[in-house]
């Protein structure tokens, strides 16, 4: 028969490198045992096509993730951060070790795609969304009782602290105690980790000031208790990062560029503008560093390539051939990709007027907003005192059952503030992600982020093999 596999605990420690980790001397022990390299990750390096890739070992052509988000054509609608894993094409990693191991169990704690997944455990953020229209914090667990349990133990999932202005340690000290509670009542073998903290200051103020190496400094204390329990499981314990985190400094409006030349149109209702995907010639789906722009009718690709290659901001337009060379050749993709350039970074916005703005760009709405906005990070850098007051008085509004919108994130203001960004391949080795193991089994000079799904199975081997 097989021996029961070596227990394996994976930390996706987000924005972690080899600058930060200096200041993180509990995580960099987990290598004292064993060994550190560089990760290369994929074109885009943003969270869900990394993970995917992670996790099946291939490419976006193949698994379909080819961004945070993109054009859903069959729906004629932009949609970012989806949650079923059915959208994850590929060999999962669980099923591949299931096919060596029968019985081989997973949890996971706050990877994305989650749900849906063939894991025994899972836990994903999940809002309560009342039919009034108001967002409660809380989360999705499978088996159900897992909710209940969890939120005994912890709390309820403090959702207001995973993203939006008051992003910050707390979420990514629930998911540590989480995955830690899991891990000593069920005993997985394998323990998928997410620890979003490093994202968020570094994103507000740069990857290589004060505030990024006390971000790092006091994520290390959290993850503490984490790395003994592991320990005292004699599981090995990896820890990754999907991207590094560079400095930004320029926000490039290329939707804004497509909509003076005729491409991109909208709609207006109540005085407020929407993107208009259906009848539009050109629109980009803004994923921090790179843009999938989508484009219906072939004969507008010269033009709309030119306007993209020409905008101040943008390093590479891709075509078929060069997404080829990317691996991100995938039909979801756009039918052009941009790729920014160092310290620049991709807005959504499309309107030419701050008050013919939706009223959802001034809200921290990851599902309406047709692209990622950093700026929801911050409270409104125009007027921060008011956009705290706003968001107070919607707050006590919410307390006493009535319906509310908090206000809080500026627009051009907010995409000025931002100081670091991701999504294009990395070029220095202190800004790139890092891939550090307990084991001394698997140590190489670097590994590709297709590689990384091969040396979790090869890890969680037991030594010797059958018996």
């Amino acid at each position: 028969m097989n021996r029961r596999p070596t227990p394996l605990v994976v930390l996706n420690v987000v924005g972690l490198t080899p600058r930060l980790l200096k200041h993180m001397p509990r995580l960099a022990a987990t290598a004292r045992t064993g060994w550190q390299a560089p990760l290369a990750p994929v074109l885009p390096a943003v969270t869900c096509s990394m993970q995917a890739t992670l996790l099946t070992g291939a490419p976006p052509r193949e698994h379909g993730i080819v961004g945070n988000g993109w054009y859903f054509r069959d729906l004629g609608e932009v949609l970012l951060w989806r949650q079923h894993n059915a959208l994850v094409g590929g060999d999962k990693l669980w099923d591949a070790a299931r096919r060596r191991w029968p019985g081989y169990t997973v949890a996971n704690i706050c990877w994305w795609y989650a749900m849906g997944a063939a894991t025994d455990w899972t836990v994903t953020p999940r809002p309560v969304y009342h039919a009034d229209g108001r967002k409660d914090p809380d989360c999705y667990t499978d088996p159900p009782e897992l909710h209940d349990e969890l939120t005994d133990a912890l709390g309820t999932f403090p959702l207001f602290n995973y993203w939006g202005p008051g992003a910050g340690l707390a979420s990514s000290r629930w998911i540590c105690r989480a995955a830690q509670h899991v891990m000593e009542r069920h005993d997985p073998d394998l323990t998928l980790v997410y620890v979003p903290h490093l994202d968020y200051d570094l994103q507000r103020f740069g990857p290589d000031g004060r505030r990024a190496a006390s971000a790092a400094a006091r994520l290390d204390r959290v993850l503490g208790p984490l790395l003994d329990a592991a320990r005292d499981r004699g599981a090995t314990v990896v820890v990754l990062s999907e991207y590094g985190i560079t400095p930004a400094r320029r926000p490039v409006d290329v939707n804004r560029a497509l909509r003076r030349e005729g491409l991109l149109r909208v709609y207006t209702q109540a005085g407020m503008e929407y993107l208009d995907p259906w009848t539009s010639r050109a629109f980009a789906v803004a994923d921090h560093q790179v843009a999938h722009v989508y484009v219906p009718d072939p004969a507008d690709l010269p033009m709309v390539r030119k306007v993209c290659a020409d905008l101040p901001g943008v390093a590479e337009v891709l075509g078929e051939e060069d997404k080829a060379a990317y691996g991100l050749d995938h039909p979801r993709a756009g039918d052009l990709v941009l790729v920014a350039e160092p310290e620049a970074w991709f807005t959504y916005y499309y309107w030419l007027e701050e008050d013919r703005a939706p009223d959802f760009a001034r809200l921290v709405e990851i599902h309406r907003k047709p692209g990622y906005d950093p700026a929801e990070l911050f409270f409104d850098p125009a007027a921060p005192g008011a956009a705290r007051f706003r968001t107070a008085v919607a707050l006590a509004r919410k307390k006493v059952g009535l319906r509310y919108l908090i206000s809080s994130v500026g627009l051009d203001a907010g995409a000025a503030a931002v100081r670091g960004t991701h999504g294009r391949l990395p070029v220095g080795s202190q800004d790139s992600p890092v891939l550090l193991c307990s084991d001394p089994r698997g140590a190489r000079e670097r590994y590709e982020a297709t590689e990384v799904k091969d040396l979790l199975l090869d890890l969680a081997s037991p030594i010797g093999g059958q018996v």
